[in-house]
């Protein structure tokens, strides 16, 4: 057994080796795509020693475009395949399958998509499907390895949803920027009101909102919280934030936590900037005529300002997408929970 091998690498091999020459052999021609994706940190490129003890080892993706061959594939691969590759368990559970049996995930391109997404991508998103996507299950669908792909539609389903519509994006970067302005004068008025675990508290929460925000700016989906500070690391902006939200966070005096939040704030305005989105001159303002600063509100506006699509223009203003206004897991996880949330944008639109 080799010890660094990562999932996706294991998952490639398997497939290799065993998973293609018994697809061939018994099913020539059948299209296909064969991946690494849905739950699990190898999907990301995450794991590592410690992912192994669940949920972890010869787990394959495979998409049909054909419905009806999936009981045959399932049957013939649980028939045929041996025990062990490369000294890991072909059979085995997982936590929401406990049945001993091979964890080739078989589905259809668009069964597979909207068991992970609560929507149907095949045929493009609406507004509000757009606004109740979450961004580790996007990235169960685009951001693992696919190995081979002989379907019409994979392709183009991963492609599409690598990043919001113009107008989309402009109200989700407006609502993280409202977000910050919110919660960042507390952080001064909290401390000198002797509250200093308070202080900290809502320091670090106006760095993750700040975090979620260079993913934003990025084009990029964050993964949830086990992951996100290590995918931010990866992002081009990191290089230049992760100096300020380190102080942020660590900072021994509130002065000194909100001086680095105010500059992390600059450098994201710098990056909006340098996009040709709008921008004014600086982000951070004074709080009213105390001593507290906060994000100048007008960034925000500026941004729903310059929406033109009259379909997002009519949502209420910085409520953002479903992952700005929840954080439960038991909501956000189940795709069937995620979809229902459409009534609540409905409501609002309607002045309900």
């Amino acid at each position: 057994m080799d010890d660094h091998l990562r999932g996706a690498e294991l998952a490639r091999a398997y497939y290799g080796d065993l998973v293609r020459p018994l697809l061939d052999a018994h099913f020539p021609g059948l299209p296909y795509a064969a991946a690494r994706l849905g739950s699990g940190s190898d999907v990301l490129g995450f794991d590592d020693a410690t992912s192994r003890d669940h949920d972890w080892g010869c787990r394959l993706t495979l998409l049909l475009a054909d419905a009806g061959a999936m009981p045959e594939v399932t049957a013939m691969l649980e028939r045929e395949l041996p025990d062990r590759y490369r000294g890991h368990p072909v059979r085995f559970p997982v936590t929401w399958d406990r049945t001993v049996t091979h964890k080739v995930d078989i589905a259809t391109v668009e069964g597979f998509c909207r068991f992970r997404l609560g929507v149907d991508p095949a045929g493009g998103l609406s507004l509000l499907d757009w606004l109740c996507l979450v961004g580790q299950c996007v990235l169960e669908v685009t951001a693992g390895p696919v190995f081979e792909d002989r379907t019409p539609a994979l392709a183009g389903i991963r492609a599409g949803l690598r990043r919001y519509p113009p107008d989309v994006e402009r109200y989700v970067l407006a609502a993280w920027w409202r977000r910050a302005s919110q919660w960042m004068p507390i952080v001064g008025r909290t401390a000198a009101r002797g509250d200093e675990t308070g202080s900290r508290i809502l320091g670090a929460r106006v760095a993750e909102d700040l975090v979620r925000l260079a993913f934003a700016l990025s084009g990029e989906w964050a993964p949830y919280g086990k992951w996100r500070g290590i995918a931010f690391k990866e992002l081009p902006i990191a290089e230049r934030l992760a100096e300020p939200l380190e102080r942020a966070v660590a900072g021994g005096d509130w002065r000194e936590r909100e001086s680095a939040l105010a500059e992390a704030a600059e450098i994201l305005l710098d990056v909006q900037r340098e996009r040709g989105l709008p921008a004014p001159g600086n982000a951070v303002v004074g709080f009213w005529d105390r001593s507290y600063r906060t994000v100048d509100e007008a960034v925000a506006a500026g941004l729903l300002a310059e929406i033109t699509d009259p379909e997002v223009a009519a949502l209420p203003p910085y409520v953002g997408s479903v992952e700005q206004w929840v954080d439960s897991v038991d909501v956000l996880a189940p795709a069937d929970r995620r979809a229902a949330l459409q009534i609540a944008y409905r409501r609002w639109i309607a002045g309900g």
